[in-house]
């Protein structure tokens, strides 16, 4: 039950930061917050996505171009380029590094407003911190697996967030139904979402972009959306006005 426990928990906690902080923060900006409150998100990604870190200033250049290049060869995580969804997390992973590490060239309009702590990920953003993530993990189901099988879950612990990123990049542009009628695959993965925070919305949010609810029709939840507002109510962010706001 331990482990059940701590997969369910590290599944909410880390999408939570990248739905919120990574999706709608950095690659959006469809809220604000004070440089501390940023400095603190950027530490609960690297606590909670663990051996997946990943920058937020990296992935929102990457997912700028998703949008600005959807379903085109110059989409750096569509599964139009794949041949399956793992092939699609290799090739994502391969982009991810690129823009990353300054190989591939992206151009000024993708990278405004981004958060920045490049400090921080100097020691974050290592195979270093990688590995003691994974001895950690590693650890956690030596100590509480209390069966063989469990271990099995061991694989999607360490790449927590890149499966996560897949889930919604290949489900949601393959399978699902379409609210709004676009010039792309994307879809919505399932009318009333307790799994992905609001990101399985995923037609919806290609729709309207700077929308920080995802959910559209009267059976649709955005429970990310609803996190983003008790956090406005308590002050830690403030969200940008946007007509459709309830």
């Amino acid at each position: 039950m331990i482990i059940f426990a701590f997969l369910v928990i590290h599944w909410y906690v880390s999408l939570f930061f990248q739905s919120v902080f990574h999706h709608r923060y950095a690659a959006h900006g469809i809220f604000t917050m004070s440089k501390t409150w940023e400095r603190i998100f950027y530490i609960g990604c690297f606590i909670s996505q663990g051996s997946s870190y990943i920058s937020a200033n990296a992935y929102g250049k990457m997912h700028r171009l998703h949008h600005a290049h959807t379903d085109t060869p110059q989409d750096p995580h569509s599964p139009q380029n794949s041949s399956n969804m793992l092939m699609m997390m290799w090739q994502t992973r391969n982009n991810y590094i690129d823009v990353y590490t300054g190989k591939t060239e992206v151009k000024e309009c993708f990278t405004k407003n981004l958060p920045d702590w490049p400090l921080f990920e100097k020691y974050a953003h290592t195979f270093y911190a990688r590995f003691a993530w994974i001895f950690v993990y590693i650890m956690i189901y030596v100590t509480f697996a209390t069966q063989w099988w469990m271990f099995l879950f061991l694989p999607i612990t360490i790449l927590m967030g890149s499966f996560q990123g897949a889930a919604v990049n290949w489900w949601a542009h393959r399978f699902g139904y379409v609210n709004c009628k676009m010039n792309n695959t994307s879809k919505n993965i399932l009318p009333v979402d307790l799994v992905f925070w609001g990101e399985s919305f995923h037609n919806n949010h290609h729709a309207n972009p700077q929308n920080p609810n995802n959910s559209i029709k009267w059976f649709e939840f955005d429970s990310g959306y609803q996190m983003m507002r008790f956090l406005n109510k308590l002050g830690i962010i403030r969200l940008k006005p946007y007509t459709t706001i309830l």
